[in-house]
């Protein structure tokens, strides 16, 4: 009876509660439990089982580019980084009042690592994510736009709580990606949150957007009530290169 209890939970894909049974058939607590408390372990199981699968599948549909949590932000003073400041982000009330953060500084300094850092911790808290690179995301639309798909997947990403626009301004804007941007910033405004981290700084963002007048218009709908991130200092990178040099 047991077996064919344990496969029917199965068929129903009540995998947290059919493993807790299991467990619980073939080594049973030193502690017997009533009815009621035996439906309540088994529902309870059911569920951190499925919250548990959700949030890995909100990390796996983020596609961050690093696997980062707070604990690896390096607050080295010279990165002059705010860490009261770092810390509320990671509250992530910016993304209940729809606020954007920008992070900029030069290569290397965390830019990403920070951006995915605070992307991770909003999946746990259980935000939809979805973290991109820029000009990768913006020939992924132009292509959509060319079989009519663009609007299916502007769609998507109208509907994320957070979306993480990476590595913006390395390359400038033409015609068709300024236009694609302010969907994206027009769908979003005042809804849902959006990170940029560029090693361009905001001043020369105008420039990088191209045409005035839309870059006019995505600005001001960025610029005004965002939280802003500069991380300074060496790059990163090389002082991990030099420290592994110094070891071999």
């Amino acid at each position: 009876m047991n077996n064919e209890t344990v496969k029917k939970m199965g068929d129903m894909r009540l995998y947290g509660m059919q493993t807790a049974f299991k467990a619980f058939v073939e080594q049973p607590p030193s502690v017997s439990f009533t009815n009621d408390e035996m439906a309540q372990y088994l529902v309870q199981s059911e569920w951190d089982d499925r919250k548990h699968r959700s949030l890995q599948r909100n990390i796996k549909t983020a596609k961050f580019r690093y696997v980062a949590d707070v604990n690896g932000i390096d607050f080295n003073e010279k990165r002059e980084l705010d860490k009261n400041q770092i810390d509320r982000l990671f509250t992530c009330e910016f993304i209940k009042k729809a606020q954007d953060v920008f992070i900029t500084g030069s290569t290397g300094t965390g830019k990403s690592y920070l951006a995915s850092a605070i992307g991770h911790q909003a999946c746990l808290l259980g935000f939809k994510v979805f973290y991109t690179n820029t000009a990768k995301l913006m020939s992924a639309l132009k292509m959509a736009k060319a079989d009519g798909s663009h609007l299916r997947e502007l769609n998507k990403i109208e509907k994320q709580d957070l979306l993480i626009l990476d590595d913006f301004g390395i390359q400038a804007f033409d015609a068709s990606a300024r236009a694609l941007l302010m969907d994206i910033v027009e769908d979003r405004h005042g809804k849902h949150s959006t990170i940029i981290a560029s090693q361009v700084p905001v001043r020369n963002w105008y420039d990088v957007i191209g045409e005035q007048t839309i870059a006019d218009a995505i600005l001001d709908r960025l610029v005004h009530q965002s939280a802003r991130v500069e991380l300074k200092g060496e790059s990163l990178r090389k002082n991990r290169k030099e420290q592994t040099d110094k070891t071999n």
